[in-house]
């Protein structure tokens, strides 16, 4: 059975801005993409590969939040990556904590407003 999550959406009011924080933080390219009143920069990804992918989206009816789902991404170091965004616009919500035999997670806001987190084995 394939993954159930195809892919996400995380709202932003600044997309150059929003665009450069997770380019830097996660040191990745993003690709801009149109469509009718729909601004997006999506997240790369692998074809065939497991997971899911997603996009930063601007448009009238995406709205920055803490409320709702939280997106969690899959890092090597979260402590690395929290300071990676804390230098960058974002803040620690809650620094890394073991979630037993599945690894760590964290959250934090990003330079938009969202609640999001993070994850790693390690």
């Amino acid at each position: 059975m394939a993954n159930v999550i195809n892919w996400f959406e995380i709202p932003v009011t600044d997309m150059d801005r929003a665009k450069k924080f997770y380019e830097t933080v996660f040191n990745f390219e993003m690709v801009k993409n149109n469509m009718a009143n729909l601004e997006m920069a999506w997240f790369p990804m692998e074809e065939n590969a497991p997971g899911a992918t997603g996009s930063l989206i601007k448009a009238d009816s995406y709205v920055p939040s803490y409320d709702g789902s939280m997106v969690y991404f899959s890092v090597e170091d979260i402590d690395k990556t929290l300071a990676a965004i804390n230098a960058n616009g974002g803040k620690t919500l809650n620094p890394k904590m073991s979630i037993g035999e599945y690894g760590f997670v964290a959250h934090f806001e990003d330079c938009e407003g969202n609640r999001v987190a993070l994850h790693s084995i390690s």
